[in-house]
């Protein structure tokens, strides 16, 4: 059975998001969403929970996706459940660097793991959970960014912390 690991923060999850996963479970038996603590992204809009609960919602349409928490390193989160590949979604050549460097990083601390980038939609290259949030927090509508399933959730939550 081949399976993957697809993480990131998802603080929030978005429709590029939620593009990749659709894509990544077609190439795979199993796809594992793991909601990443993000040490770059101190803090967060959402608990973990929130938005592991968030994606459930979203991918409960998708049987062979599961969603989980990472809280330390990938390649040891990879290696104890039993997949040798994560992919990796790239809006844009400016994510590329910093992807190619996890991947190797990752690649050094477990061999056998391979990483995988499946370039975003069209639509979706300028998408990004902080641009969700800077549009939503200064009243704009998001709803072409967001999945329907939590797009009131995201709303109230970023409109009442602004």
């Amino acid at each position: 059975m081949s399976q993957a690991i697809y993480p990131g923060s998802f603080d929030p999850v978005t429709r590029g998001h939620l593009d990749i996963i659709r894509r990544a479970s077609k190439l795979f038996d199993h796809l594992t969403v793991v909601v990443a603590h993000n040490l770059s992204k101190p803090g967060g809009m959402f608990t973990v929970e929130e938005r592991v609960q968030m994606l459930r919602r979203c991918t409960e349409n998708l049987p062979n996706v599961s969603v989980d928490v990472c809280d330390g390193l990938l390649a040891d989160y990879v290696r104890k459940n039993g997949a040798n590949v994560v992919v990796k979604g790239l809006r844009a050549m400016s994510d590329f660097e910093q992807e190619f460097q996890q991947a190797l990083t990752n690649k050094n601390l477990y061999p056998e793991m391979e990483t995988l980038f499946i370039s975003s939609a069209v639509e979706y290259t300028f998408l990004s959970s902080s641009i969700v949030k800077q549009v939503c927090s200064l009243g704009g509508d998001v709803t072409d960014f967001v999945p329907p399933e939590v797009r009131e959730e995201i709303i109230n939550r970023i409109q009442n912390r602004s």
